[in-house]
């Protein structure tokens, strides 16, 4: 079953960590909070000391822009979410992300004014808390300029007049001139690789918990058969071009899910991708610039041009089965069990023919002591045969059938059907594959050099006309 809705999770960074999580937790500023969840380990100062400890570091690197304090996601869940209780998703939802990663994590779970986008925001930390403090004593005199960075000496903070430049300190010898109480930031976060891991955890996450099929989502391949659509921001100038664009996006998009349905291979897809929409939009940027309009344009001859392969590549219909699949994997159960009695009946009837050979065989008079013994041997396995030939009875009787030989013939009929539909299965099989083998090649344009060489072609298999040459008195 192909899945026609993508997750929304989005990763963002935060430079401001503890007044992001004042805002997604205050029901001040939150019109529709529902619930708030933060791990164990978030004390009350722990996003305030994890934003100063991030702060000291980025400002002793020297990098320019904004430091990063910390990391939020947003994810979007299906608005059924709303008939489970707000605590248990964003804490669900936290733990998993959690004990994934082992980071502390703040969450709240909203509604937008409008309450139509369902979601949760789960900002969590790039460090760990250190198990002890680690602090650095100075063993003699540090100097730090404006930008907080180590020299060597004090002539280097120093202006022309011999005076500390404004910005810059002096920490005495044995005093700490640095200390941590977190990690360092793990790697890890900053890479695409994770953020993809992420989506897939959450959106796994819940289509467990989803009820309806049709509310299952799955994560947006880069690179595949579907055009991503872009999120509208909040008063963001350009809303009208771009929910123009996402329509002409989702118009491809459905179309490849009836595509994928009719069987046309992905490949086939890919390329129609490519050269109709990626290389048709490079040639257009290079020639016009950015044009909107035009982008929206190649999207919809794209989409035409799949829609001519769809009716062309018509696979015949999967067969059908003429009797219900379950009811024979219930028949074929009963079958074994009468096969598995009957094993029984033919062992127990064997055990009886050898030992009545036996007794047949006893002579003597003395032997009446043996022939008693055999006797109840054989007494006891004709018992066990009427028990078990009873048996066989019930097995069928608990099924509906009046007797043995009823069964048997509705499973023969039965039995007719499902080899019949099995060979129409592998027939329907192998002329799906011959057709995926020999996908629909794309019409080529004859170029200017193809149609010349086939002039040349042409005029080369026309019988040659004898040219009668001018005599030399007339040329001169």
């Amino acid at each position: 079953m192909l899945i026609g809705r993508h997750s929304f999770i989005r990763q963002s960074k935060l430079s401001d960590v503890a007044g992001r999580i004042d805002y997604i937790s205050n029901p001040k500023r939150q019109e529709y909070l529902y619930a708030t969840y933060q791990t164990e380990g978030v004390t009350p100062e722990f996003w305030k000391n994890l934003a100063r400890e991030n702060q000291l570091d980025f400002k002793a690197s020297g990098s320019a822009g904004k430091c990063i304090e910390g990391r939020e996601f947003i994810i979007a869940l299906p608005e059924s979410f709303v008939q489970y209780r707000a605590d248990d998703v964003v804490r669900l939802f936290t733990e998993t992300f959690h004990k994934r990663y082992d980071v502390e994590c703040s969450a709240a779970i909203h509604h937008n004014k409008t309450k139509t986008n369902y979601h949760i925001h789960l900002v969590f930390s790039e460090r760990k808390m250190l198990g002890q403090p680690e602090v650095k004593i100075a063993t003699r005199n540090m100097f730090y300029d404006e930008q907080g960075k180590h020299r060597r000496t004090k002539k280097e903070i120093l202006d022309e007049q011999g005076n500390i430049r404004a910005g810059c300190s002096i920490i005495p010898k044995g005093e700490v001139y640095e200390s941590h109480i977190f990690t360092k930031k793990e790697e890890w976060f900053k890479n695409k690789a994770f953020t993809k891991e992420v989506k897939e955890l959450f959106t796994d996450t819940i289509n467990y918990y989803v009820k309806e099929e049709s509310e299952k989502l799955s994560v947006f391949k880069q690179g595949g058969v579907y055009l991503a659509t872009k999120k509208i921001g909040k008063n963001n100038p350009k809303a009208e071009e771009i929910k123009a664009d996402n329509a002409a996006r989702q118009e491809w998009n459905r179309t490849v899910d009836v595509a994928l349905v009719e069987g046309v291979p992905e490949e086939d897809i890919l390329k129609i991708k490519q050269e109709k929409i990626t290389d048709e939009t490079l040639q257009s940027i290079r020639t016009y610039g950015w044009l909107p309009d035009m982008f929206r344009q190649i999207i919809r001859g794209a989409k035409n041009f799949l829609q001519e392969v769809i009716f062309k590549f018509k696979l015949p219909p999967k067969p059908v089965p003429k009797i219900d699949l379950q009811e024979w994997k219930d028949m074929q159960k009963v079958m074994y069990d009468l096969q598995g009695q009957s094993r029984e009946i033919k062992r127990t009837q064997q055990d009886i023919s050898s030992l009545k050979k036996q007794l047949s065989e006893l002579r003597g008079f003395f032997k009446g002591k043996e022939r008693k013994s055999l006797e109840g041997k054989i007494e006891m396995l004709e018992d066990l045969e009427k028990r078990l030939h009873k048996s066989m009875e019930q097995i069928v009787k608990r099924e509906g059938y009046p007797n043995v030989q009823a069964f048997q013939k509705v499973y023969n009929k039965a039995e007719a059907l499902i080899m019949e539909y099995n060979e129409e299965l592998r027939a329907w099989k192998n002329q799906t594959e011959q057709k995926k083998e020999n996908p629909l090649e794309q019409p080529k344009k004859a170029s200017v050099l193809e149609k010349l060489h086939r002039y040349q072609q042409e005029d080369r298999q026309q019988p040659k006309r004898s040219v009668k040459k001018k005599s030399m008195d007339r040329e001169r």
